[in-house]
């Protein structure tokens, strides 16, 4: 059976990160399901820069789903929402008692994960401009960080959504698949290599 990921979209969700994650995690075979967190549960998103995205169903609905990991795209606007969330905050400590994969990018870490104290341990990045959100024994100034501690992995902001699509790709499925997944973005030389990445 292939690997399931559930991807939360919100009003303000950054759109580069949502959409190259699940585009990435789709080449890889991996089974994508994209949850609603907006507050009237509504299905289509308007993201930050204005881009409509529609989504498979409200949270309510997936949150029990047999997911291998839950994905925070960035955005403050839409962190905020997730922020503001009972449910997406009670699905993500699931997720992190249950041993599976949380992974949150740009303002998703310091604005979501850190107020609720879902991470207490546990390395982390995110937005360099929200520093100051993540604590500073937790924060590394890297574009993608694993902690296999905890199962958590955060990155930085859009430009750095395909390294972290990839590391999702190389913990799901192989570093194999990644490798194969990058070539086929024709991805410069030099700017990124996930094999380089521990």
């Amino acid at each position: 059976m292939s690997a399931q990921a559930l991807v939360c979209l919100a009003p303000g969700t950054e759109e580069t990160e949502a959409v190259t994650t699940i585009d990435l995690l789709v080449r890889a075979g991996i089974k994508v399901t994209t949850a609603s967190v907006a507050p009237d549960g509504d299905l289509k998103i308007v993201c930050s820069r204005g881009v409509k995205l529609l989504a498979d169903a409200p949270l309510v609905e997936v949150a029990d789903g047999d997911f291998d990991i839950v994905v925070l795209p960035g955005g403050l606007k839409g962190a905020e929402c997730f922020r503001d969330s009972p449910l997406l905050v009670e699905t993500v400590r699931q997720f992190h008692l249950s041993g599976r994969i949380v992974a949150a990018i740009c303002a998703a870490a310091g604005t979501v994960l850190v107020p609720h104290e879902l991470f207490p341990i546990g390395n982390m990045t995110g937005f360099p401009g929200l520093k100051d959100t993540i604590p500073e024994g937790q924060w590394q100034d890297k574009r993608v960080v694993w902690d296999p501690r905890v199962n958590l992995l955060t990155s930085q902001g859009p430009g750095t959504a395909i390294d972290f699509a990839l590391k999702i790709i190389d913990l799901l499925v192989s570093r194999e698949k990644a490798h194969e997944v990058s070539q086929q973005l024709v991805l410069a030389a030099g700017i990124y290599s996930f094999r380089d990445y521990q």
